[in-house]
């Protein structure tokens, strides 16, 4: 058994490359050999969102504070909130972010496949951004 102990892990900035805006990401699992899956709690700031992206095996995200923003490529802005859960199938491009004036949480899960979790792609446009959410 190993209990990771909550502030027992930095936090660290989105990088602009994968995130608009303020994000943070605090680490609650790494892969684990012969176990594929980890785990990060995101935190967006009102108007942060992910670039484009897609997960190999897919990706499950749990909202658990805020109001959030989600697409795949091709669908609606989604609008999401805490409780929803959402699953990106594998190799589906999409993003995920805050809404515009609210921040958002959620718990990202993803596996890796053959080392890697994602790939990512360009910015989400403010254009694709400020699409009507259901």
């Amino acid at each position: 058994m190993d209990i990771r102990r909550a502030g027992s892990q930095a936090s660290v900035k989105g990088p602009s490359d994968w995130f608009t805006s303020a994000v943070r990401i605090d680490p609650l699992f790494p892969v684990r050999e012969p176990a594929s899956a980890a785990g990060n709690t995101v935190t967006f700031e009102p108007g942060a969102r992910t670039a484009w992206h897609t997960h190999p095996l897919g990706q499950v995200i749990i909202v658990i504070s805020g109001v959030g923003r989600a697409q795949r490529e091709g669908g609606p802005v989604e609008e999401i909130r805490p409780g929803d859960v959402v699953w990106f199938e594998p190799g589906e491009k999409h993003w995920h972010g805050a809404a515009p004036l609210t921040a958002m949480v959620h718990i990202a899960i993803q596996e890796s496949l053959d080392g890697k979790a994602v790939d990512w792609l360009e910015q989400v446009s403010d254009a694709d951004y400020s699409a009507s959410s259901t």
